[in-house]
């Protein structure tokens, strides 16, 4: 294998990782027919019919590796080696692990994952992207460091966290605190805006609840939890570690959804 097809290769696994197997399969098609030798008509025609803003932009950046680096391979075997790597993926995807994961008193009866080296291993498993979204996060200095790694080996990481109410700015400060400045420096911070937020018939507005962690789209932790010592250590706690299946992917590209639609701002 020359250096244009391990080139056109391992970016065809990158993209894979990253898109729906439904958006490989028509950029592979569209690949298959078009005409390289008027390239920026071609690239403006093979990226335009991706939907989503993000999944265009590593579709563009596969497509000027591809003519920047590897221009000897042709559009027939680019799309090819687009279609093995979707399939690879997607049989990868639909084998899916399902862990029971538990803080709290122990019956003897049955051993469960605990709660922080769950989430620890979703966070070093991690070698793309990592979204992070908790309703409280306090004292978790194992987590920070282990996000600081992942930073450290590219992993982009976004982190999705509560405000509280009518002092978002200073609940957001105190969230990035209790990450510390080398976290917070190093992801994406979005909040829920309280303004945007549904009211209940009292007039009180609802509040980000959620407690995930997904790792590349394929390792999803989902739990009662949040990013506490007292939910790793003192609470009753139970949650589930997924590993593959559709359920990882489907969750990650739910939140780019609201972040592209300004349902989640930056903060």
């Amino acid at each position: 294998m020359d250096g244009g097809e391990t080139i056109i290769a391992q970016g065809a696994g990158r993209l894979a990782a990253a898109l729906p197997p439904s958006v490989l399969a028509g950029l592979a098609e569209a690949v298959r027919a078009c005409d390289p030798s008027d390239w920026p008509n071609a690239r403006s025609g093979l990226i335009q019919g991706i939907p989503h803003a993000h999944h265009r932009s590593l579709a563009a950046d596969f497509l000027n590796a591809w003519q920047g680096h590897a221009r000897s391979v042709p559009a027939q075997a680019v799309a090819l080696a687009l279609l093995t790597a979707a399939h690879v993926e997607k049989a990868g995807r639909e084998r899916q692990d399902v862990e029971l994961v538990w803080t709290g008193p122990e019956t003897g009866e049955a051993p469960f994952r605990r709660t922080e080296p769950a989430i620890l291993q979703v966070i070093e498993m991690a070698s793309r992207r990592l979204l992070v979204v908790s309703y409280a996060v306090f004292n978790i200095p194992r987590i920070c460091e282990a996000l600081i790694r992942a930073a450290g080996r590219g992993v982009v990481l976004t982190v999705v966290v509560e405000t509280g109410e009518r002092q978002a700015s200073r609940e957001a400060y105190d969230t990035l605190r209790a990450l510390g400045p080398a976290v917070a420096a190093r992801s994406s911070v979005y909040l829920w805006p309280y303004e945007q937020r549904p009211r209940g018939q009292n007039g009180k507005a609802g509040i980000l609840h959620v407690k995930c962690v997904v790792g590349d789209g394929h390792c999803l932790f989902l739990s009662s939890a949040n990013l506490t010592e007292y939910a790793f250590t003192s609470n009753m706690e139970l949650g589930l570690l997924i590993t593959g299946g559709e359920q990882p992917a489907k969750i990650e590209a739910h939140f780019e959804r609201l972040i592209e639609s300004g349902a989640l701002a930056k903060a």
